[in-house]
């Protein structure tokens, strides 16, 4: 079952870390702050999505 995946808008701080890690599933949107451009995450990128999730220096990003 694909995990889904959520970016607290709030507490972004637009580094764009999570871009460079994963650019397949996050994106900056207008402000610099992260967007998930996929709200499901795929087998295939799970990894890399754990790994944004893991390096956020805010703790923005949730894939459950």
């Amino acid at each position: 079952m694909a995990k889904k995946l959520s970016v607290d808008h709030e507490t972004c701080i637009g580094c764009g870390l999570c871009a460079g890690i994963c650019p397949e599933l996050f994106a900056l949107d207008d402000e610099g702050k992260s967007v998930p451009t996929e709200t499901e995450v795929d087998e295939s990128l799970e990894a890399q999505a754990e790994d944004a999730a893991a390096q956020c220096p805010v703790q923005a990003i949730k894939v459950e």
